[in-house]
């Protein structure tokens, strides 16, 4: 039990020092970049946004902090002949790899269970306050059991646009309701129609009814209907996507719910589903990468041999990582099922890792 708190501590040693270290570089970069968008922003504005965006750049570099972490902690311990004095003892490696384990899977499951809804917070504030600075309207968007909720609008006034369902792509809005108000506030007119599409610059409505809802006027009196009406819009189907929020601005625990709702009002929540469960499987994945590390350098030093072994480990760790990156993508364009796309790649990881483990070791 005290060799597996020693050999847990000094893991959790490693990565902090890892993470600090590929942290402060990442917050000088991130300083630089905003300084280049934002060249207006006082000092404190700047500082504002990298303290936002800092919590997903640590949480996206997350498996290379794990990946250098685990190889400095093996090879300092292959120097020092720790792993030998172990097999003498007469403890397998894999045995003494069970503290750096079961340490990876805890931080794996602190940093999903509250990391994350810290993560998807500090991202969506940052996000919406760069787009201020820019001078872009995030387009307001909502969902709800009736339907869904937008709301464009500019100086002169807003627009609020409710639809019963509306396509996978969000081009097109089947029931859609737009009640236009004034800058001050006071409603202007409404307009139902049958669809909405999504056009260069405009809404076109077909089969419309327009109520005039100006004070002073009889608005079911004076109600017109027209075939086709057109109404200026900013949206694009872009900005339309992005208001639902990329899946990583939603905290893991409301994602099902999320997903649910989406499905409900007939969107594709794939890519959702897809981010949720390859956040599940992320405790895993970053015990993949520990058994890859390890597997390269839990043997013998000899020389030059080291960097050797050092390379491939950081390879095969950056390999994993794109493979289930592109898993991911494979997914969420459903050319591979959601929970293949995120669980095959840890698991297999995780395999081949034990597998060259125990070759090494066992022949």
């Amino acid at each position: 039990m005290i060799l597996h708190i020693y050999f847990a501590r000094r893991f959790v040693f490693s990565v902090l020092g890892v993470a600090l270290s590929l942290g402060t570089v990442m917050a000088l970069i991130e300083l630089m970049d905003t300084l280049g968008d934002h060249p207006t922003l006082s000092l404190g504005q700047v500082l504002g946004l990298v303290a936002l965006a800092m919590p997903w750049a640590n949480y996206e570099i997350l498996p290379l902090v794990v990946i250098l972490a685990s190889v400095a902690l093996f090879v300092r311990m292959a120097r020092s002949s720790e792993l030998v004095v172990l097999r003498a003892a007469g403890r397998s490696a894999l045995r003494g790899l069970m503290a750096p384990v079961v340490a990876t899977f805890l931080l794996g499951v602190l940093i999903v269970a509250v990391g994350n809804p810290i993560v998807a917070a500090a991202s969506k504030r940052e996000h919406d306050l760069s787009n201020r600075y820019k001078g872009v309207e995030t387009a307001a968007f909502a969902l709800s059991e009736e339907g869904l909720w937008l709301r464009q609008g500019d100086a002169d006034g807003q627009t609020v646009i409710f639809a019963e369902r509306a396509s996978s792509d969000l081009g097109t809005l089947y029931g859609p309701n737009f009640l236009e108000f004034a800058s001050d506030g006071t409603p202007q007119r409404r307009i139902n129609a049958e669809v909405a599409r999504l056009e260069r610059g405009a809404w076109s409505l077909e089969n419309a009814k327009i109520w005039n809802l100006a004070r002073g006027t009889n608005p079911e009196a004076e109600a017109e209907r027209q075939a086709v009406i057109s109404l200026p819009s900013d949206l694009t189907q872009d900005r339309i996507l992005e208001s639902f929020g990329r899946p990583r601005f939603i905290p893991v625990w409301e994602l099902p719910r999320f997903i649910a709702q989406m499905e409900a009002s007939g969107f594709s929540a794939r890519r959702y589903a897809v981010w949720f469960q390859s956040e599940l499987s992320r405790p895993l994945f970053l015990v993949s990468l520990v058994l890859m590390a390890a597997a390269f350098t839990i043997g013998h030093v000899r020389g030059a041999n080291v960097g050797l072994k050092v390379l491939f480990a950081v390879i095969a760790g950056f390999g994993l990582y794109y493979i289930r990156n592109f898993a991911q993508i494979l997914g969420e364009n459903g050319q591979i099922p959601v929970a293949l796309a995120a669980w095959a790649p840890p698991v297999a990881a995780l395999l081949l890792a034990l597998g060259i483990i125990l070759h090494l070791e066992d022949g």
